[in-house]
């Protein structure tokens, strides 16, 4: 399951994004902190192709794909020396698979902000700068550890000291791991750390309605460009928490019409999902029989071996072949037997790389 951890100042709209997501309730107010706990929600992947193959199978259950978002509490600068909350609940996040960092990029009076006024490209930096001392303390640990164990001749704790000591320099400046050039047997040594500046960051923009429909506004400019100009690996989704709350209290046919009615192609909790898979190189299959039509969440480039391993280790140790139709003929061809008759269905080996939206029909032996 894809996990997203939710960080950001206090009042940028959270809390009201958590909220929307879930319907989970959790506390939305206009004050610092009013998370205390780290909230946990579930959400299902919205795919239309998933009705499309139960309408065709009928199956008895329905299964989505599902992503797991955690709240905490909203960071200040200062964070890391005690100000505020949210520095403490740090590690709730730290097992998440990307960061989604709600960013507020409109002016309301009503609504205030920590730091006076609202300056996305400043509250990146705040984020970034607690976000890179939170890891220094994890780094600064692992580090002493590793150079003990080197100096008694251990070459491996040699070669984590010296890629610690890479991570460390720009941490202690508050610079998060992604300014830093890192190669593959760098990141592969300090995974176990899931250090929160190596994971992928996907900045959710919390904009007034109209800039959802028309230009972007000056906020959101402005964000973009501190992110370029840092040449930082991340996406921009903008939403709005206001439309995405009132979404949140429609029933499911009536959401639709509410966001054609605003020129809505799409609600947030859509173009964050997206964003997330397109960010961490995520792609969709499924698997269609009587007693069950799912999605499966896959890496792109993932083969056949792999994919099985992802309903069941066994699957993937005992892999035969994979009976694989795309999913617009099966639809076409009304399923399994019409598919196969037209012969459709293809036999693929332990090479074959799955592709997005393949239905999926595994053989195996344990």
């Amino acid at each position: 399951m894809l996990s997203l951890g939710i960080v950001g100042l206090p009042n940028v709209g959270k809390s009201s994004l958590f909220n929307a997501l879930t319907a989970a309730k959790a506390e939305a107010a206009n004050y610092p902190f009013c998370t205390i706990d780290p909230n946990i929600g579930v959400v299902t992947v919205p795919d239309t192709r998933l009705d499309a193959l139960a309408k065709v199978v009928i199956p008895e259950r329905t299964v989505p794909a599902a992503v797991q978002f955690v709240d905490i509490a909203g960071l200040v600068k200062g964070a890391s020396n005690g100000e505020g909350r949210g520095n403490a609940f740090l590690s709730n996040i730290r097992d998440t698979d990307a960061i989604v960092h709600v960013v507020r990029c409109f002016d309301d009076l009503d609504v205030i902000h920590v730091d006076g006024s609202v300056d996305p490209a400043r509250d990146r930096e705040t984020i970034e700068f607690e976000l890179a001392l939170a890891d220094l303390a994890v780094v600064e640990k692992r580090l002493d550890k590793a150079k003990r164990a080197a100096k008694t001749g251990d070459k491996e704790a040699a070669t984590e000291a010296a890629a610690l000591e890479k991570a460390f320099a720009p941490l202690s400046q508050g610079k998060a791991l992604w300014h830093v050039v890192l190669s593959p047997e760098e990141r592969a040594l300090m995974k176990p750390l899931q250090l929160l500046t190596l994971k992928p960051i996907l900045y959710a923009a919390n904009v007034t309605d109209a800039e959802l429909t028309g230009e972007e506004g000056p906020h959101v400019k402005a964000l973009r460009a501190a992110i370029a100009a840092d040449h930082e690996p991340a996406e921009v989704v903008t939403f709005s928490a206001r439309i995405e709350m009132e979404l949140a209290e429609l029933a499911p046919d009536d959401r639709n019409e509410f966001l054609s009615s605003l020129g809505l192609a799409s609600a947030g909790l859509d173009r964050l999902i997206r964003g997330g898979y397109h960010l961490l190189g995520l792609q969709t299959y499924f698997t269609a029989g009587e007693q069950e039509v799912r999605a499966w969440t896959i890496h792109r480039g993932d083969t056949g071996p792999k994919a099985a391993g992802v309903i069941h280790s066994d699957f993937e140790r005992g892999f035969i072949r994979a009976e694989t139709v795309s999913f617009d003929e099966f639809i076409a061809l009304g399923g399994w037997k019409g598919a196969k008759e037209k012969g459709a269905v293809r036999s693929e080996g332990k090479e074959y790389v799955v592709q997005d939206g393949d239905v999926l029909l595994f053989r195996f032996n344990v």
